[in-house]
C-alpha cells in the first residue's frame, strides 16, 4: 500500500502530502520533491502513513500526489544555505531600489526556488502600483525570473511571525494552514471584551484564535436565555438575567423578593410553568362545585318585584297621588 508524507517547506508554512515512494521517512529527515515550481527541499513533518483512498472529482479524475524525488544530501543543504544569502542580499538590493523608485510599498520577504530559476518578492501595498521599472532593476542585478507577488496584512504576519497577546508565538506563523473567516459575533458569543485592542492580532485584524472556542459556546449556550432577557415566572413575578456561567450551563436571576437565584436550563424549566399538582387541585376544586345544590334563599338577582300596576287598577305607579288631607276652611278671624 503507497504511504504518504507530510512535508513542510519553510517554517509555520502549510504541510504538504507527498508519496512516499519506496522510501522509508521520519519526521525530521529533508527530502527533494517535485513542486509545480520545479524541484524544492522541504522537511518530512508528518511520518508515513497509508494513502486515503482517491476521491474523484467532477472531471472524474482523481488527484495525484506528487513524489518525493530523493533524500537530500549534505550538498542540498549547502545549497539552501547560500541560496538563503541570496534573498537576504536580494531583500537589501530591493529596499534600495523601491527608495529610488519611489514606490509606496513595504517589502515582506523575498524566497528563492531551490534551482535559483525563479525569486518571490512578496510586498504589501494599498493599491495598485507600477513596479516594471523595479523588476527591470532586480532582473538586471540577480540575473534570474522575478515575481513581485502583493499579499494582504494577515499573510504578512504569517511570514514574518512573531508573539500575540497570550505570550506566545502567532497561530498563524506556526500551525494553523489556512485562514478562517473571523468575526465580531464571535467574540460576542463568547462573551468578550469588544475592545479592538484586545480581540485584534498583530495584522491589526481580529485573532485568529477567536473560532477555536465558537462552535462550543454557541452549542452550550444554545438553552440558556440571553443576558438582560425578561421572564415571567409561573407564579406571576418577572424575573430578569443577570449572569450566564456557559461552561457550568448554570445562569443567575434576580427575582424580586429574593434576590440572585442561580439555576441550570432544568430548573428554570420549572420555575417557567406552572407548579406540578396546583392546575390538578384547581380541576378538582371545580368538579365539587358543580354537583353542589343551589341555595333555597333568594337569589341575587332576584330583588323584590315592585308593585304591580295592573294589580293596582291598571295605572301606573308614577300616576296615583296621594290627595292631600283636606282639612277644614279656616273662616275670618273675629275682631
Amino acid at each position: 500500500m503507497p504511504k504518504v508524507v507530510g512535508v513542510r517547506f519553510s517554517r509555520g508554512s502549510k504541510i504538504y502530502d507527498f508519496d512516499a515512494g519506496l522510501f522509508v521517512l521520519k519526521p525530521g529527515d529533508f527530502v527533494i520533491v517535485d513542486t509545480e515550481n520545479g524541484q524544492a527541499l522541504g522537511e518530512v513533518t508528518r511520518g508515513p502513513r497509508p494513502a486515503p483512498e482517491p476521491q474523484s472529482t467532477e472531471d472524474g479524475e482523481a488527484p495525484q500526489l506528487k513524489q518525493v524525488f530523493r533524500l537530500a544530501t549534505p550538498e542540498d543543504l549547502e545549497h539552501q544555505a547560500q541560496n538563503t544569502e541570496m534573498e537576504k542580499e536580494a531583500y537589501r538590493f530591493c529596499q534600495e531600489r523601491i527608495a529610488a523608485r519611489k514606490l509606496d510599498m513595504n517589502l515582506v520577504k523575498v524566497e528563492c526556488l531551490f534551482d535559483r530559476s525563479k525569486m518571490i518578492f512578496f510586498f504589501t501595498a494599498e493599491g495598485r502600483l507600477d513596479f516594471r521599472e523595479l523588476v527591470r532593476d532586480m532582473v538586471g542585478r540577480l540575473r534570474t525570473r522575478v515575481e513581485m507577488r502583493q499579499i494582504g496584512v494577515r499573510h504578512e504576519a504569517k511570514l514574518l511571525g512573531g508573539l500575540g497577546s497570550c505570550g506566545r508565538e502567532i497561530c498563524c506563523a506556526t500551525f494553523l494552514k489556512d485562514f478562517e473567516p473571523v468575526s465580531v459575533k464571535m467574540a460576542k458569543e463568547q462573551n468578550l471584551s469588544l475592545n479592538p485592542t484586545k480581540i485584534s492580532g498583530l495584522c491589526g485584524r481580529l485573532m485568529c484564535c477567536l473560532t477555536y472556542e465558537f462552535e462550543t459556546y454557541r452549542s452550550l449556550k444554545k438553552d440558556l436565555p440571553k443576558l438582560g432577557k425578561r421572564l415571567v415566572l409561573a407564579d406571576g413575578r418577572e424575573a430578569k438575567v443577570i449572569r450566564q456561567n456557559v461552561l457550568e450551563k448554570r445562569v443567575t436571576l434576580y427575582v424580586p423578593g429574593e434576590g440572585e437565584v442561580t439555576v441550570d436550563p432544568e430548573e428554570l424549566a420549572q420555575m417557567l410553568t406552572e407548579p406540578e399538582g396546583q392546575g390538578a387541585a384547581v380541576a378538582k376544586q371545580n368538579g365539587n362545585n358543580q354537583g353542589k345544590p343551589e341555595a333555597s334563599g333568594p337569589k341575587k338577582n332576584d330583588s323584590p318585584q315592585k308593585d304591580n300596576p295592573e294589580a293596582k287598577g291598571g295605572k301606573p305607579a308614577s300616576s296615583r297621588r296621594r290627595r292631600p288631607r283636606r282639612r277644614g276652611k279656616k273662616g275670618p278671624e273675629k275682631s
